[in-house]
This record gives structure tokens, sequence and C-alpha cells, in this order.
């Protein structure tokens, strides 16, 4: 836990990853590519001190993963969100096994998410039955830019994900994660436009639809949904680093957030390993809008403790401590 100034806060890191990017890992020339460019994200937007070298960023490892989040990030829980990426590594870029077996040995600080493409058709709907059933799942993380064979991109709203959804709904995995932000090399930008969010949000009200990265940079696209849609939240990876190199630009991002969806839809979340939670919480129980910002009311300690961590804890039933609960909790995402 971290404790600033006589407050103490629950962190939750909703959106993480165990990944292998090393060339004996990568099919083509594309998995270079896309490891480049969350390398790029990585030294442009972390300050002096939290950059690694490049070879270091290709592959981490549980025991870096577990020293990075609980040991040094002041992370108390966190959600592995992976990513399949079959066409450009042989073994897949997040790395389900290892990931799965280190949150099967710390059940009280890691929950494992999986992933699934509706362009598998039955046979990928046989193959969620089974994962939910291994894993254990209450979430999902979904990647709609994610290339298959002819195929560069999926809408949430296709027949075939409905029935993914469907089956989501039926196995109780009620938290459905969404890459909808910046794009990665060399993925298509408009496969991961936010307008899909929308109609299946409305079709599916059991479900929490997080969308990772605020749709980003389509961020007044993203909250003219979120103010409709009850059950669409937002996840703050990549738009958190901005505090460091344009404070502005971020003060406006979590503004606009507060107003449309206020702090009880918004999720903390470092997307480790492009960045380490430890400067990320840090900085953002420091960080206020500044004063001139007049249109943006100031940051409450209260609201940071729901983002940092008590919204996700609350969406994934993860125990936290009475002393550092809210007076007054509330119910999460749909009704």
């Amino acid at each position: 836990m971290y404790s600033k100034d006589g407050e103490t806060y629950f962190i939750v890191d909703a959106h993480v990853v165990l990944w292998d990017a090393r060339p004996e890992n990568q099919s083509n020339v594309h998995g270079k590519q896309f490891i480049d460019c969350f390398y790029d994200y990585h030294r442009n937007l972390s300050p002096e001190s939290e950059k690694w070298s490049y070879e270091e960023f290709l592959h981490q490892g549980g025991e870096r993963l577990m020293r990075d989040l609980f040991d040094d990030g002041h992370v108390d829980h966190a959600i592995f969100q992976p990513a399949l990426l079959g066409e450009f590594y042989e073994n897949g870029f997040g790395q389900t096994e290892e990931a799965f077996a280190l949150a099967e040995k710390h059940p009280d600080k890691l929950t494992y998410n999986h992933c699934w493409d509706p362009r598998f058709g039955e046979a990928g709907l046989k193959q969620l039955r089974e994962d939910a059933k291994r894993f254990g799942l209450k979430g999902c993380k979904l990647y709609t830019a994610e290339w298959r064979g002819e195929s560069r991109g999926w809408k949430l709203d296709d027949p075939w994900s409905y029935r993914y959804l469907e089956t989501a709904r039926e196995l109780g995995i009620r938290n459905i994660h969404i890459h909808k932000g910046p794009t990665v090399r060399p993925l298509d930008r408009d496969a991961f436009d936010v307008a899909d969010v929308d109609k299946a949000a409305t079709d599916f009200p059991e479900l929490n639809f997080v969308i990772e990265h605020v749709g980003l940079p389509r961020l007044e696209d993203f909250c003219w949904i979120a103010t409709q849609e009850p059950n669409v939240h937002a996840g703050l990876a990549v738009a958190i680093p901005f505090m460091h190199t344009r404070p502005r630009y971020f003060a406006e991002i979590i503004g606009e957030l507060l107003y449309w969806l206020d702090e009880d839809r918004i999720q903390f979340s470092s997307d480790y390993a492009i960045w380490t939670p430890r400067w990320l919480v840090e900085r953002f129980v420091d960080f206020q809008i500044p004063a001139d910002m007049t249109e943006y009311p100031p940051l409450t300690t209260a609201q940071k403790k729901k983002i940092l961590g008590i919204n996700a804890a609350e969406m994934y039933d993860i125990p936290v401590p009475a002393e550092l609960r809210l007076e007054q909790p509330r119910p999460v995402g749909v009704v």
C-alpha cells in the first residue's frame, strides 16, 4: 500500500502484461515493429530514471514482474490483460501459462484475465468454455485490431463477436476489457475506433465494458458514449503517463472523464511493462489540475482512492482492508 500525508491508498493495477517479444519468439518483421512501437511509448513518456534498456524491455519474466509491481511499485493487486498477436509471435505475445501460474501461486495479488478472437468461430467458442473453467475467468481482454490471415481487425458488434459476448455472459465473465486507444505499429488505427462500443454496451447491459486507453485519440467520442452507457468504464493505461510529459493534457483527460463518467468508473492501469507503477502511483497522488483550468474542479483524495484501486477492487471482488474503504461504498457498473 502507498501512504502519503496521512492518507493510505489501496492500489489495484488493472492492466498488466507478462510478455515475450524476444527475437526468437517473433514470427516476422511485424513482431519487431510491434514491440519497437511499445518501446517508443516507453522511452518518450517515461522519466529518465524509469527508462529501461531495449534488451530488458523485450522480456521481463515473473520474478521481475513481482518485484516491479509488489516490492517496488506500491501495488496491492494486479490484473493480467493479455494479447494474443498470434500472427506476429510464435508462442503469442502475452505469456498465458507463466501468467496463470503466477496468479495461481499468488491469488491474493494477481488475477488472470484471458483473451479471445471471434474469428475463430465455433472452435473458439469451445475453447472459451474450456478457458473459463480452467482459469476461473471473471474478465477478458479484447484486441479488435489484431490481424488474422487476410483480416486486419474486427468489430465488437460483429455477429460472431455477439456470439462470444453471449457465451461470456452465460459463463459469468462480466468484465470485458477492450483496447480502444492509440494504434500500435503495424496495426490499423481505425480498427481501434470506439464506435462499436456503443451498440454492444446497449445490447449487453449485464456486462462491464472497460475501455482501455480511454479511446485516445478519440476521447470526446468515448465520453459521449460512456455518459449514455452506465456499464462503460475508463482504463487509464497510456493516458496516465502524460502526467510527466504533458501534464496539462493529462489534466484535460482526467477532467473530462470526471465530468462525463465521474470517479466511480475510472481505473488506474500502469500498462506494465511499458511503464512501472511506482512513479505513476506517486505522481497521481500528488497530481492536481492546474488552477487556471477553471472548467475542472480540483481532484479530491477520495476520487484518487477510487481511481487508484477501489473501483477495480469492487468490480473484481478484491477484498479491500476495512480501514481503507470509503464510508459509502456504491455498486459498480451494471445493475
